[in-house]
């Protein structure tokens, strides 16, 4: 199994997909490959302009996509990608439609026989995890069910941050990642910080970028670890 998960598209000053490009590129290696664009948690862009604005980026390094919509048979199309690519936006959205398509076991069937790279960012890093808990999104929909792929046994929480911005009152990222871990004391949960990623290879998990991830445990004071650090027993 293969995943490249990515915590966020787009740092601040950049152009959508560019700090990551060079690694998706080489993730997906020097033969061109046509994957297969889930734009599902596109809400407020349409597909079409989801799929044009994704597919320019994998252009530019030597690849190419085609979003799922335009298939007749999503499941069909599942089975026969060379790769599978998820983009962010809502989490609650693209669960939703994954699961009124049925695709939950055709995709996690499909990447985890280790043949078909997966590459997802912000929702579609959330999509591996064994549940859509440690989303930041709003519920705009019912997602018919919180469990998604379960292709990594942990929980990602992309873009985290360390504190609220200034003249918020409200609860941090890390109080509702602990509320998380009080009703799910067995989970470990990543705090994938913005310009990071993890790369799963050969069941072996680790980080991409300068900034640390924060990891979180119930029963554990939460800790720092770096690009350098061990992450695998996290896939345990």
């Amino acid at each position: 199994m293969r995943l490249l998960l990515i915590s966020n598209s787009t740092n601040p000053g950049e152009e959508y997909l560019d700090y990551p490009k060079n690694n998706i590129k080489a993730f997906l290696g020097e033969k061109p490959v046509k994957a297969l664009f889930i734009p599902y948690a596109g809400v407020t862009v349409s597909f079409d302009d989801y799929e044009a604005k994704v597919k320019h980026r994998f252009n530019e390094v030597g690849h190419d996509i085609e979003s799922i919509h335009h298939f007749e048979d999503p499941i069909k199309a599942v089975e026969e990608a060379e790769a599978i690519v998820v983009g962010g936006g809502s989490t609650w959205n693209l669960l939703h439609m994954v699961h009124k398509f049925n695709l939950t076991d055709a995709i996690r069937n499909k990447v985890i026989d280790g043949e078909t790279p997966y590459i997802g960012w912000s929702a579609g890093s959330n999509l591996t995890c064994p549940t859509i808990k440690t989303t930041n999104d709003m519920p705009i929909i019912d997602p018919l069910g919180f469990e998604a792929l379960n292709l990594v046994p942990f929980q990602i929480n992309p873009h985290y941050l360390d504190k609220n911005p200034e003249g918020h009152g409200g609860e941090t990222r890390e109080d509702r990642i602990n509320e998380f871990l009080v009703l799910n004391p067995d989970m470990y949960v990543a705090g994938l910080r913005e310009a990071t990623m993890f790369l799963v290879e050969d069941g072996k998990l680790s980080l991409i970028g300068d900034r640390e991830c924060r990891i979180f445990k119930n029963g554990l004071e939460p800790y720092e670890l770096k690009a350098t650090d061990d992450f695998n027993f996290m896939m345990k």
